[in-house]
């Protein structure tokens, strides 16, 4: 099976990424490529994609994750039924919630500071 997936590349602290199709059980920067469909950079939010190729791979089956989907989509491919877009509705769960400080009652606050203080 094939994956359509990012590809980091540039310098240290300054991230390029190219768009590698790859056997989706290897790792990205050590897996046999089989096709570069394009390139995107992070900084600039600029993204250079071979709509063609891409749709090519994409009506034969390759999956693409779900930042690759984002970019696809923002680039003109026409996405198959079956690839799941982000809704970005992701919120993350809060252990102990009423421990946090800002749920604190004022008055707990106040006396913990006092209490420092002295």
């Amino acid at each position: 099976m094939l994956a359509i997936r990012l590809q980091r590349l540039g310098r240290k602290a300054y991230p390029v990424y190219r768009l590698a199709v790859q056997e989706a059980q290897r790792h990205p920067s050590s897996g046999r490529v089989v096709a570069y469909v394009g390139s995107y950079n992070p900084h600039t939010k600029d993204s250079n994609i071979n709509v063609e190729l891409a749709q090519k791979y994409l009506d034969n089956g390759a999956q693409p994750t779900p930042r690759v989907v984002k970019l696809l989509k923002s680039a003109g491919v026409k996405l198959p039924g079956w690839v799941k877009e982000f809704e970005g509705n992701k919120t993350k769960a809060v252990k102990n919630a009423e421990k946090l400080r800002k749920n604190q009652p004022k008055e707990d606050a106040a006396e913990e500071s006092e209490a420092a203080e002295a």
